[in-house]
């Protein structure tokens, strides 16, 4: 079964989102970003989720860690709990 880990910052809005993802290609750290800004309990990590298989996170999340580029910042994607930038940091 393929495994992942990855890396994310969730937020409330879309605008919010995208702010931050300008913010990280514009040459801020993602860690420093998520300790800063993210709702997530993972933001203490600087955003780190982990390893982690298909079907263990929401099917919006699980699609874009297991489709997108590895160590491309991807988002706003919308789920349930917010809006997430995320990066896939490995894949195997």
């Amino acid at each position: 079964m393929p495994k992942a880990t990855a890396r994310h910052i969730l937020v409330d809005t879309q605008e919010k989102c995208s702010e931050l993802k300008s913010e990280i290609e514009n040459g801020a750290s993602f860690e420093e970003v998520a300790q800063k800004n993210s709702n997530c309990p993972s933001s203490a990590e600087g955003g780190a989720l982990g390893e982690f298989g298909p079907g263990q996170m929401v099917p919006e999340f699980d699609k874009a860690v297991f489709s997108g580029e590895v160590g491309v910042v991807q988002g706003p994607i919308q789920t349930e709990f917010g809006y997430h930038l995320l990066e896939v940091t490995s894949r195997s």
